[in-house]
C-alpha cells in the first residue's frame, strides 16, 4: 500500500473497523500488485504449503494480487511471528531473484487474530474464500488459483498439478 495510507491507517487505534478498512483499500488494488505475476503467486502459495503438517497446520489460503490471507493452526515450539518471518524471507527472496529486482517486498508488519469461537472461525473461512469473488477477481472461490477453495474442491489445476507428482 501507498506510504501515506500506512501512516495514516497506524495512527488509529486496533479496532474492527481499521480492518475492514484495510481490507477495502486491499480489495481496490492499491499497491503493488506483483503477486498477479502467475510466478509469484505460485512462489507464495508453495512457500504457505512447503511446511504444512510439520511447523503448522493450514485450514485455508489465499494468495491476493497485493496481500495474503492466511487461517493455520500453529504447532509447539513454532510461534506466529517464527512463521510469518520464514515465509516473508523466503518469499521476498526468491520473487525478487525470479523478477531480476531488489528491495523491499512485503509490509514490516503482519494482522493477526485469534479466532474466538467456532461462529468466528467459519466467518474467516468463508471471508478468504471468497475475497477473490469480493475483489471482482472471479466469479467464484472455486476458479481462483491460489486459494485453498480451489484444493479443497478439486480445482482442475491442481489435479493436474497433483498428477505430475
Amino acid at each position: 500500500m501507498p506510504k501515506e495510507v500506512i501512516e495514516r491507517l497506524y495512527s488509529k487505534t486496533d479496532s474492527e473497523e481499521k480492518y475492514k478498512h484495510i481490507g477495502a483499500l486491499l480489495d481496490q488494488g492499491l499497491g503493488s500488485c506483483i503477486l498477479a505475476n502467475a510466478c509469484c503467486g505460485e512462489i507464495v502459495e508453495q512457500a504457505l504449503l512447503h511446511f504444512d503438517g510439520q511447523r503448522y497446520r493450514l485450514l485455508e489460503w489465499c494468495v491476493m494480487p497485493n496481500h495474503v490471507h492466511v487461517l493455520l493452526e500453529t504447532m509447539k515450539d513454532w510461534p506466529l511471528g517464527n512463521i510469518v518471518h520464514s515465509w516473508k524471507s523466503y518469499t521476498a527472496k526468491a520473487i525478487n531473484k525470479t523478477l531480476g529486482r531488489e528491495g523491499v517486498l512485503w509490509q514490516a508488519d503482519y494482522f493477526d487474530r485469534y479466532i474466538r469461537n467456532d461462529a468466528h472461525l467459519q466467518a474467516v473461512r468463508n471471508y478468504i474464500h471468497n475475497n477473490p469473488v469480493k475483489a471482482g477477481l472471479c466469479s467464484l472461490p472455486e476458479q481462483w488459483r491460489y486459494g485453498s477453495a480451489g484444493w479443497e474442491r478439486g480445482h482442475p489445476a491442481r489435479k493436474s498439478d497433483n498428477e505430475n507428482e
